[in-house]
Protein backbone atom coordinates (compact mmCIF):
# COMPACT_ATOMS: atom_id res chain seq x y z
CA UNK A 1 0.00 0.00 0.00
CA UNK A 2 1.23 3.48 -0.87
CA UNK A 3 1.11 5.18 2.53
CA UNK A 4 1.45 8.56 0.83
CA UNK A 5 -2.13 8.19 -0.44
CA UNK A 6 -3.65 7.37 2.96
CA UNK A 7 -6.12 9.93 4.30
CA UNK A 8 -7.78 9.77 7.70
CA UNK A 9 -11.51 10.40 7.95
CA UNK A 10 -13.14 10.32 11.36
CA UNK A 11 -16.69 8.99 11.65
CA UNK A 12 -17.62 9.74 15.28
CA UNK A 13 -20.82 7.74 15.67
CA UNK A 14 -22.25 5.25 18.13
CA UNK A 15 -25.37 3.37 17.14
CA UNK A 16 -26.64 3.19 20.74
CA UNK A 17 -28.21 6.56 19.94
CA UNK A 18 -26.57 8.81 22.52
CA UNK A 19 -23.33 10.71 22.97
CA UNK A 20 -20.21 8.95 24.20
CA UNK A 21 -18.58 5.58 23.71
CA UNK A 22 -17.24 4.93 20.24
CA UNK A 23 -18.02 8.53 19.22
CA UNK A 24 -14.77 9.37 20.98
CA UNK A 25 -12.76 6.78 19.06
CA UNK A 26 -11.76 8.94 16.07
CA UNK A 27 -10.29 11.74 18.17
CA UNK A 28 -8.32 9.31 20.33
CA UNK A 29 -6.95 7.37 17.36
CA UNK A 30 -6.16 10.53 15.43
CA UNK A 31 -4.02 11.77 18.30
CA UNK A 32 -2.20 8.44 18.57
CA UNK A 33 -1.56 8.30 14.82
CA UNK A 34 -0.48 11.93 14.65
CA UNK A 35 3.28 11.22 14.51
CA UNK A 36 2.74 9.20 11.32
CA UNK A 37 1.93 12.44 9.50
CA UNK A 38 -1.00 11.11 7.48
CA UNK A 39 -3.27 13.43 5.54
CA UNK A 40 -6.44 14.17 7.47
CA UNK A 41 -9.86 14.98 6.00
CA UNK A 42 -11.44 15.78 9.36
CA UNK A 43 -14.67 14.25 10.65
CA UNK A 44 -18.11 13.57 9.29
CA UNK A 45 -20.80 15.74 10.86
CA UNK A 46 -23.87 13.57 11.37
CA UNK A 47 -24.45 11.77 14.66
CA UNK A 48 -26.88 9.04 15.71
CA UNK A 49 -29.40 10.18 18.30
CA UNK A 50 -32.55 8.51 19.56
CA UNK A 51 -33.52 5.67 21.88
CA UNK A 52 -36.60 4.35 20.11
CA UNK A 53 -36.91 1.66 17.45
CA UNK A 54 -38.85 2.36 14.29
CA UNK A 55 -42.15 0.49 14.65
CA UNK A 56 -42.14 -0.52 11.00
CA UNK A 57 -38.55 -1.65 10.38
CA UNK A 58 -37.08 -2.20 13.86
CA UNK A 59 -34.07 0.12 13.47
CA UNK A 60 -33.00 2.35 16.36
CA UNK A 61 -32.70 6.04 15.37
CA UNK A 62 -33.37 5.00 11.79
CA UNK A 63 -33.38 8.43 10.11
CA UNK A 64 -29.99 9.28 11.58
CA UNK A 65 -28.58 5.96 10.39
CA UNK A 66 -29.70 6.81 6.86
CA UNK A 67 -28.25 10.33 7.08
CA UNK A 68 -24.91 9.02 8.34
CA UNK A 69 -24.82 6.51 5.49
CA UNK A 70 -25.43 9.20 2.88
CA UNK A 71 -22.68 11.43 4.29
CA UNK A 72 -20.11 8.64 4.61
CA UNK A 73 -20.86 7.50 1.06
CA UNK A 74 -20.20 10.94 -0.37
CA UNK A 75 -17.03 11.56 1.64
CA UNK A 76 -15.53 8.20 0.69
CA UNK A 77 -16.45 8.68 -2.96
CA UNK A 78 -14.76 12.08 -3.01
CA UNK A 79 -11.57 10.79 -1.42
CA UNK A 80 -11.20 7.79 -3.72
CA UNK A 81 -12.03 9.91 -6.78
CA UNK A 82 -9.14 12.17 -5.72
CA UNK A 83 -6.81 9.12 -5.74
CA UNK A 84 -6.73 8.86 -1.97
CA UNK A 85 -7.06 5.71 0.16
CA UNK A 86 -9.48 6.58 2.97
CA UNK A 87 -8.78 5.26 6.45
CA UNK A 88 -12.03 5.60 8.36
CA UNK A 89 -11.64 5.99 12.10
CA UNK A 90 -14.84 4.88 13.85
CA UNK A 91 -17.09 5.13 15.51
CA UNK A 92 -19.14 1.99 15.21
CA UNK A 93 -19.47 -0.21 12.14
CA UNK A 94 -22.74 1.43 11.12
CA UNK A 95 -20.45 3.32 8.73
CA UNK A 96 -19.84 0.25 6.53
CA UNK A 97 -22.74 0.42 4.05
CA UNK A 98 -21.95 4.05 3.23
CA UNK A 99 -18.23 3.36 2.92
CA UNK A 100 -18.79 0.48 0.52
CA UNK A 101 -21.30 2.47 -1.51
CA UNK A 102 -18.84 5.34 -1.85
CA UNK A 103 -16.05 3.00 -2.91
CA UNK A 104 -18.38 1.36 -5.42
CA UNK A 105 -19.37 4.77 -6.82
CA UNK A 106 -15.73 5.66 -7.42
CA UNK A 107 -14.36 2.31 -8.54
CA UNK A 108 -17.14 -0.03 -9.63
CA UNK A 109 -17.15 -3.49 -8.04
CA UNK A 110 -15.62 -3.82 -4.59
CA UNK A 111 -14.64 -6.78 -2.41
CA UNK A 112 -14.71 -6.86 1.38
CA UNK A 113 -12.46 -8.45 3.98
CA UNK A 114 -14.53 -8.17 7.17
CA UNK A 115 -12.56 -8.84 10.36
CA UNK A 116 -15.10 -8.86 13.18
CA UNK A 117 -16.23 -10.88 16.17
CA UNK A 118 -19.74 -10.87 14.69
CA UNK A 119 -21.23 -11.62 11.29
CA UNK A 120 -23.28 -8.38 11.50
CA UNK A 121 -26.06 -9.98 9.47
CA UNK A 122 -28.99 -9.00 11.66
CA UNK A 123 -31.93 -7.08 10.22
CA UNK A 124 -34.25 -4.72 12.05
CA UNK A 125 -36.56 -7.64 12.71
CA UNK A 126 -33.93 -10.05 14.05
CA UNK A 127 -31.61 -7.65 15.92
CA UNK A 128 -32.00 -7.74 19.71
CA UNK A 129 -31.16 -4.02 19.93
CA UNK A 130 -32.11 -2.38 16.63
CA UNK A 131 -28.68 -0.75 16.52
CA UNK A 132 -27.24 -0.11 13.08
CA UNK A 133 -24.01 -1.76 14.18
CA UNK A 134 -25.86 -5.09 14.27
CA UNK A 135 -26.70 -4.88 10.58
CA UNK A 136 -23.98 -3.42 8.32
CA UNK A 137 -23.19 -6.53 6.28
CA UNK A 138 -26.88 -7.34 5.86
CA UNK A 139 -27.60 -3.79 4.72
CA UNK A 140 -24.69 -3.78 2.27
CA UNK A 141 -26.06 -7.01 0.80
CA UNK A 142 -29.47 -5.40 0.31
CA UNK A 143 -31.27 -6.66 3.43
CA UNK A 144 -32.48 -3.26 4.65
CA UNK A 145 -35.52 -0.94 4.55
CA UNK A 146 -36.21 1.13 1.41
CA UNK A 147 -34.67 4.40 2.59
CA UNK A 148 -31.43 2.68 3.54
CA UNK A 149 -31.35 0.86 0.22
CA UNK A 150 -31.80 4.19 -1.55
CA UNK A 151 -28.94 5.65 0.50
CA UNK A 152 -26.56 2.98 -0.83
CA UNK A 153 -28.24 2.30 -4.18
CA UNK A 154 -29.24 1.95 -6.89
CA UNK A 155 -27.93 -1.56 -6.21
CA UNK A 156 -26.45 -3.02 -3.01
CA UNK A 157 -22.72 -2.24 -3.01
CA UNK A 158 -21.49 -5.61 -1.79
CA UNK A 159 -20.91 -8.67 -3.95
CA UNK A 160 -21.35 -11.63 -1.59
CA UNK A 161 -19.01 -13.78 -3.68
CA UNK A 162 -16.21 -11.24 -3.04
CA UNK A 163 -16.86 -11.07 0.69
CA UNK A 164 -14.91 -12.78 3.48
CA UNK A 165 -16.21 -12.78 7.06
CA UNK A 166 -13.34 -13.48 9.44
CA UNK A 167 -13.32 -14.09 13.19
CA UNK A 168 -17.00 -14.31 14.16
CA UNK A 169 -17.70 -16.16 17.39
CA UNK A 170 -21.07 -14.93 18.72
CA UNK A 171 -23.16 -18.08 19.08
CA UNK A 172 -26.30 -16.15 20.05
CA UNK A 173 -26.08 -14.20 16.81
CA UNK A 174 -25.71 -17.39 14.79
CA UNK A 175 -28.89 -18.78 16.36
CA UNK A 176 -30.90 -15.59 15.90
CA UNK A 177 -29.98 -15.03 12.25
CA UNK A 178 -30.38 -18.68 11.18
CA UNK A 179 -30.34 -19.83 8.41
CA UNK A 180 -27.95 -17.00 7.54
CA UNK A 181 -25.09 -16.66 6.67
CA UNK A 182 -25.16 -19.86 4.63
CA UNK A 183 -27.98 -18.54 2.44
CA UNK A 184 -26.30 -15.24 1.59
CA UNK A 185 -23.83 -16.59 -0.97
CA UNK A 186 -20.89 -15.14 0.96
CA UNK A 187 -17.69 -16.34 -0.66
CA UNK A 188 -15.69 -17.19 2.45
CA UNK A 189 -16.42 -17.58 6.14
CA UNK A 190 -13.61 -18.15 8.62
CA UNK A 191 -15.10 -18.22 12.10
CA UNK A 192 -13.02 -18.32 15.26
CA UNK A 193 -12.85 -22.10 15.35
CA UNK A 194 -11.45 -22.32 11.83
CA UNK A 195 -8.66 -19.89 12.75
CA UNK A 196 -7.30 -21.81 15.73
CA UNK A 197 -4.79 -23.95 13.91
CA UNK A 198 -4.56 -22.08 10.61
CA UNK A 199 -1.44 -20.56 9.09
CA UNK A 200 -2.72 -17.04 9.62
CA UNK A 201 -0.23 -15.28 7.35
CA UNK A 202 -1.18 -17.56 4.49
CA UNK A 203 -4.86 -17.23 5.34
CA UNK A 204 -4.67 -13.42 5.21
CA UNK A 205 -2.95 -13.55 1.84
CA UNK A 206 -5.50 -15.98 0.41
CA UNK A 207 -8.41 -13.86 1.62
CA UNK A 208 -6.89 -10.84 -0.09
CA UNK A 209 -6.58 -12.80 -3.30
CA UNK A 210 -10.20 -13.93 -3.17
CA UNK A 211 -11.88 -10.64 -2.29
CA UNK A 212 -9.60 -8.85 -4.75
CA UNK A 213 -10.71 -10.87 -7.76
CA UNK A 214 -12.22 -9.09 -10.75
CA UNK A 215 -10.99 -5.50 -10.79
CA UNK A 216 -8.79 -6.22 -7.78
CA UNK A 217 -10.14 -3.52 -5.48
CA UNK A 218 -11.33 -4.34 -1.97
CA UNK A 219 -12.10 -2.78 1.39
CA UNK A 220 -10.69 -3.89 4.76
CA UNK A 221 -12.96 -3.54 7.79
CA UNK A 222 -11.52 -4.15 11.25
CA UNK A 223 -13.80 -4.23 14.27
CA UNK A 224 -11.70 -4.48 17.42
CA UNK A 225 -14.18 -6.90 18.96
CA UNK A 226 -12.49 -9.59 16.88
CA UNK A 227 -9.94 -9.49 19.70
CA UNK A 228 -10.28 -11.39 22.94
CA UNK A 229 -11.82 -9.39 25.78
CA UNK A 230 -8.66 -9.75 27.85
CA UNK A 231 -6.43 -8.62 25.00
CA UNK A 232 -8.57 -5.58 24.15
CA UNK A 233 -11.20 -4.60 26.73
CA UNK A 234 -11.79 -1.12 25.26
CA UNK A 235 -14.87 -2.04 23.25
CA UNK A 236 -18.55 -2.32 24.09
CA UNK A 237 -19.43 -5.90 23.13
CA UNK A 238 -16.84 -7.92 24.98
CA UNK A 239 -16.48 -11.60 24.19
CA UNK A 240 -13.99 -14.20 25.32
CA UNK A 241 -12.11 -16.53 22.99
CA UNK A 242 -11.17 -13.87 20.46
CA UNK A 243 -7.91 -13.38 18.62
CA UNK A 244 -4.75 -12.17 20.27
CA UNK A 245 -3.11 -9.03 18.91
CA UNK A 246 -0.38 -11.20 17.39
CA UNK A 247 -2.95 -13.37 15.60
CA UNK A 248 -4.78 -10.35 14.25
CA UNK A 249 -1.53 -8.83 13.03
CA UNK A 250 -0.66 -12.06 11.23
CA UNK A 251 -3.94 -11.91 9.27
CA UNK A 252 -4.00 -8.16 8.70
CA UNK A 253 -0.48 -7.52 7.41
CA UNK A 254 -0.69 -9.64 4.25
CA UNK A 255 -4.16 -8.25 3.57
CA UNK A 256 -3.11 -4.63 3.90
CA UNK A 257 0.07 -5.26 1.94
CA UNK A 258 -1.77 -6.24 -1.22
CA UNK A 259 -2.23 -3.98 -4.20
CA UNK A 260 -5.85 -3.04 -4.63
CA UNK A 261 -6.77 -1.92 -1.11
CA UNK A 262 -9.39 0.74 -1.80
CA UNK A 263 -9.96 1.76 1.80
CA UNK A 264 -9.77 0.70 5.43
CA UNK A 265 -12.11 1.20 8.37
CA UNK A 266 -11.41 0.63 12.05
CA UNK A 267 -14.38 0.51 14.36
CA UNK A 268 -15.74 -0.01 17.88
CA UNK A 269 -12.77 1.30 19.86
CA UNK A 270 -14.21 2.96 22.97
CA UNK A 271 -11.55 5.10 24.67
CA UNK A 272 -13.81 5.56 27.71
CA UNK A 273 -12.96 1.94 28.51
CA UNK A 274 -9.22 2.49 28.06
CA UNK A 275 -8.22 4.45 31.18
CA UNK A 276 -4.53 3.63 30.95
CA UNK A 277 -4.34 4.07 27.17
CA UNK A 278 -3.00 0.56 26.63
CA UNK A 279 -5.59 -0.52 24.08
CA UNK A 280 -5.42 2.64 22.02
CA UNK A 281 -1.64 2.49 21.87
CA UNK A 282 -1.72 -1.16 20.80
CA UNK A 283 -4.30 -0.43 18.10
CA UNK A 284 -2.34 2.53 16.75
CA UNK A 285 0.82 0.42 16.62
CA UNK A 286 -1.02 -2.32 14.74
CA UNK A 287 -2.36 0.17 12.20
CA UNK A 288 1.05 1.71 11.69
CA UNK A 289 2.58 -1.72 11.08
CA UNK A 290 -0.16 -2.72 8.65
CA UNK A 291 -0.63 0.50 6.73
CA UNK A 292 2.52 2.58 6.96
CA UNK A 293 5.66 0.53 7.57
Amino acid sequence: MDSGRLTLLGVPIDSVGRSGGTEFGPAALRELLGPAGLDDAGDTQRRIRGLHRDPDNGWLAYEDNVAVTIEVRERVRELIAADRVPVLLGGCCTLIPGALAGARDALGGIGLAYLDGHFDLFTGQTSPTGEGADMPVAAALGLAPPEMLAAIGPEPPLDPARTALVGARDEEEVQLIAPLPADTGIGRIEDRNSLRHADLDRLGASIGSEVGTGDGRFWIQLDVDILDAKAFPATDYLMDDGLSLAELKAILLPLAGREGVAGVSVTCFNPEKDPDGRCGAALATLLECALIT
